[in-house]
């Protein structure tokens, strides 16, 4: 078992725009900044927020992805993420599907 091992979070509504993203400042939950003590990130910052989306996309549940990433958002991001490969594959892959957008993995 391994990072590896473990399915990436890709729910089918975290485009829907009715669904309540968190914004301003948050803590992550404990299962998703593991490591370290707690910490506020603000969210209208864009180094906080790449900070957090790399943490959900990574350790979140489907749940959290649905909670903390604004896809628009994630889109803007892309680039400056640092993301295991896998992660970025299955995103790409889910922006190609879903939006006809095609992103570097």
């Amino acid at each position: 078992m391994g990072p590896y091992s473990r399915p990436v979070e890709l729910p089918e509504d975290v485009d829907d725009p009715a669904v309540i993203k968190a914004s301003g400042r948050i803590q992550l939950p404990l299962h998703v900044r593991w490591s370290g003590p707690p910490k506020t990130y603000d969210l209208d910052d864009r180094r906080d927020r790449a900070r957090v989306y790399e943490q959900v996309l990574r350790e979140g549940t489907a749940e959290d992805i649905r909670f903390f990433i604004d896809i628009d958002q994630l889109l803007d991001l892309w680039d400056d993420l640092v993301l295991p490969r896998f992660v970025r594959r299955a995103w790409a892959d889910w922006f190609l599907q879903t939006r006809q957008i095609e992103i570097a993995c």
